[in-house]
C-alpha cells in the first residue's frame, strides 16, 4: 500500500532515479565497496538530473520540493547499498538543511547551488575521540579574535570526511559558562582552510563504500561570516534538527530489512536441503512470517512518522521510537535471513553477507539505542 504522502508525481520521480541508478550505480556498487569509495563523478551525476537536495527553493538551484522527495531519494540509495546511501543522504538531508535554515543570504548563495549540483561535498563534525552522544561535553574550541575564530580540536567517526568540501563544525565558543550546552556554536570550514587536516579514512566493518574520517583542526582561522546563526546557539540547531537525521537513519534501516527480506524469500524458494525446498519447511515459513510481520509493523509507524513530519509536527518522541526499535529489528532481520541462507550467507559473493555487516551501525550513530530510550523515557515522564 503506497503511504497517503505520495502522489503520482513522486512515483515518476522514483522511476526516474531507478533508470538512473540502474544505469550509473548497480553495475559499479560492487567495485566502490571493493575501492571503498563513491567516485565524485557519481555525485556529479545526481546532481546534473536534479536528485541532490531536491527540497531547496529554485533560487538556489532546487526544485522547490519537500522532504517526501529526499524520502524516494534514500529509499532507492538504500536499495543499491548502506554505503552508497550514507554520505549522499547525510549531505542532501541532513547537513545542507542547516545552511538553508540558520545560514545567511550570503552563506545560502555561497555553498547551497554547487551542494546541488554535487559539486559540493559537506559534512557535519559532531563526535570527538572522547565524545560521542554527549554533545555538550564537545572539547574542540573556538576563540574569537577580531574578524576570525581561531579553532582547535579533533573529530571522528566522520561521514563524507575525505572528499568534504565543507564542514558544519560543532565547537565550544564559550567554555566557562553553564550549563555547558549554551557554549555551543557551528562553524563553516571549508577546504583548504590552513590547519584543517583530514586524519586517517577509517576502516570499518561494513559500509565500506562510504566515506568515514577523522578531521584534525589546528589553529585553523575561520571567518566569522562562516558563524552558522548565532554564537551560542548551535545546541538548540541540533535538537532541532536531529529529528531529521534520526528519521533519516529510520528509514535507511528499514529498507535495509526490506531488502533482506526480499533477498532471502528469493533464496529459500530456489535452495534445496532433504529433497525439499527450504521455503518449505515450518521453520522456514515460521521466520519468514515473523520478519514480514515485523517489517510491515515498522514500514506502517515509519509512513505515519514521516507524514507528521512533513507536517511540520515536533515528533521527537516518536522519533525516537522508529529509530530505536527498526534498527534492532533490522538487526533481527539481518541475523534470521543470514542463518536462513547457511553457509552461503557467509560468503562474500551472496549480497546478504555485505548487508549482514552494514546493519549494526545505525543503532550507534545519529544517537544511539539506549540514548533513544532515554529520549523516550524523558517525554513519556514529562
Amino acid at each position: 500500500m503506497r503511504a497517503s504522502y505520495l502522489t503520482d508525481e513522486h512515483e515518476m520521480f522514483r522511476e526516474s532515479l531507478r533508470k538512473m541508478l540502474e544505469k550509473e550505480a548497480y553495475p559499479y556498487f560492487e567495485q566502490w565497496e571493493a575501492n571503498r569509495d563513491i567516485p565524485r563523478e557519481f555525485w556529479l551525476k545526481l546532481g546534473e538530473n536534479g536528485f541532490l537536495l531536491p527540497w531547496v527553493e529554485e533560487q538556489y538551484g532546487g526544485l522547490g520540493l519537500d522532504f517526501s522527495y529526499s524520502v524516494i531519494l534514500t529509499e532507492e540509495l538504500e536499495r543499491v547499498g548502506a554505503g552508497l546511501a550514507s554520505g549522499i543522504s547525510l549531505h542532501s538531508d541532513i547537513v545542507s538543511p542547516y545552511i538553508s535554515t540558520y545560514g545567511t543570504e550570503e552563506q545560502k548563495q555561497r555553498w547551497l547551488p554547487k551542494s546541488v549540483t554535487g559539486e559540493l561535498i559537506s559534512a557535519v563534525a559532531m563526535t570527538e575521540p572522547g565524545t560521542g552522544s554527549d554533545l555538550a561535553a564537545v572539547r574542540t574550541t573556538a576563540r574569537r579574535e577580531g574578524d576570525h575564530y581561531i579553532l582547535n580540536g579533533e573529530k571522528t567517526f566522520i561521514t563524507n570526511g575525505m572528499h568534504a568540501d565543507y564542514v558544519v563544525v560543532v565547537c565550544k565558543t564559550d567554555s566557562q559558562v553553564e550549563p555547558a550546552y549554551r557554549g555551543i556554536s557551528l562553524l563553516v570550514v571549508e577546504d583548504g582552510m590552513p590547519g584543517f587536516k583530514r586524519g586517517k579514512k577509517l576502516n570499518k566493518i561494513g559500509m565500506h563504500s562510504a566515506d568515514t574520517a577523522e578531521l584534525i583542526f589546528e589553529d585553523v582561522k575561520v571567518p566569522v561570516e562562516n558563524l552558522l546563526g548565532e554564537e551560542g546557539r548551535g545546541f538548540y540547531y541540533l535538537m532541532e534538527k536531529l529529528q531529521q537525521e534520526r528519521l533519516v537513519v529510520a528509514l535507511e534501516v528499514q529498507v535495509e530489512a526490506e531488502v533482506m527480506l526480499e533477498l532471502t524469500i528469493n533464496y529459500v524458494k530456489e535452495r534445496k536441503a532433504f529433497g525439499s525446498r527450504i521455503a518449505d519447511f515450518q521453520n522456514t515459513q515460521f521466520k519468514l512470517a515473523e520478519m514480514a510481520t515485523e517489517i510491515d509493523m515498522g514500514r506502517v509507524y515509519l509512513d505515519r512518522v514521516i507524514e507528521r513530519h512533513l507536517n511540520g509536527e515536533a515528533i521527537v518522541k516518536e522519533v525516537s521510537m522508529a529509530k530505536w526499535w527498526i534498527s534492532e529489528m533490522a538487526k533481527r532481520v539481518a541475523g534470521d535471513c543470514l542463518q536462513l541462507h547457511g553457509g552461503y550467507g557467509y560468503m562474500e559473493e551472496y549480497e546478504i553477507a555485505r548487508r549482514y555487516r552494514d546493519i549494526p551501525v545505525p543503532a550507534i550513530y545519529a544517537g544511539t539505542t539506549e540514548v533513544m530510550k532515554m529520549i523516550i523515557a524523558k517525554e513519556v515522564l514529562a
